[in-house]
């Protein structure tokens, strides 16, 4: 019976890990992106806070700490849950917070001069994270369905559900590494980068959500999908990779200077 209880538990554990983030070559591509475009003093100044890690060394901080309970208090941070027909400033904040708290969070305690360097390092890489989650559809989806978790459908075969598909089905089964798929992406001219760093990020959690509400109505409940829906929707994952990069640089320079 105990071996069939932690079974059980470590079923569910890998579950939880594995459908509530991107892949961790998504999250290292937007780390790669970003890294193009951060100007020079950001580059000092995380030297300063990272030593010789890159942003995408570090881009998978926030899930990695997940295995230790007492960071759970961060879990909330990955996502933000409300209705379709809203905005994120029309709900009640969730009490044990959301994406959008994270961030702010993070920005604020990397900016105070009395934070140690330690909550310094912490922060920023929590930030490096939750930026890129920001830019997953899925992570601004609806309570009810926890995101798209509970909406189970198949994968060439295999069980899925909507939010793992665009976490890390489409994105792993692709076959790239991170860098190979960076480097795949479409080079941006300045007009192009600046037009995608308009905003704040209220307003690109409202375009998230925007999304995810294209992605809920993209497939019906038990449908089996493959290369049909990869071909449909690859462009716009790594449009979302993309934009994610591009944005989190915009923090990261916003933050630095």
């Amino acid at each position: 019976m105990k071996k069939v209880f932690l079974l059980v538990l470590l079923s569910v554990q890998f579950s939880f890990s594995n459908d509530m983030v991107w892949s961790k070559t998504g999250h290292r591509v937007i780390g790669e992106v970003a890294q193009e475009y951060i100007n020079g003093k950001t580059k000092r100044e995380l030297k300063k806070l990272l030593g010789t890690e890159s942003l995408a060394s570090v881009a998978n901080f926030a899930d990695e700490i997940k295995a230790d309970r007492s960071f759970s208090k961060f879990s909330a941070w990955h996502y933000v849950n409300f209705p379709a027909d809203k905005k994120y400033t029309d709900v009640e904040p969730s009490e044990y917070g959301d994406i959008v708290i994270g961030i702010q969070k993070c920005i604020e305690i990397v900016k105070d001069e009395s934070s140690t360097k330690a909550d310094k390092i912490f922060y920023l890489k929590m930030l490096i994270h939750l930026v890129g989650d920001l830019h997953q559809p899925m992570h601004v989806g609806r309570l009810e369905d926890k995101g798209g978790n509970d909406l189970q459908l198949e994968w060439f075969g295999r069980g899925s559900n909507l939010h793992r598909l665009w976490d890390s089905n489409m994105i792993d089964d692709y076959g790239l590494s991170y860098t190979e798929l960076a480097n795949k992406l479409p080079k941006l001219s300045k007009p192009e980068q600046k037009a995608l760093q308009q905003g704040d990020i209220f307003d690109w959690v409202e375009e998230s959500q925007e999304l995810a509400n294209e992605v809920y109505d993209s497939v019906e409940v038990g449908e089996k999908v493959g290369y049909r829906y990869s071909y449909k929707y690859w462009g716009t994952v790594e449009r979302q990779l993309q934009i994610g990069g591009v944005r989190l640089a915009k923090v990261l320079n916003d933050l630095f200077k």
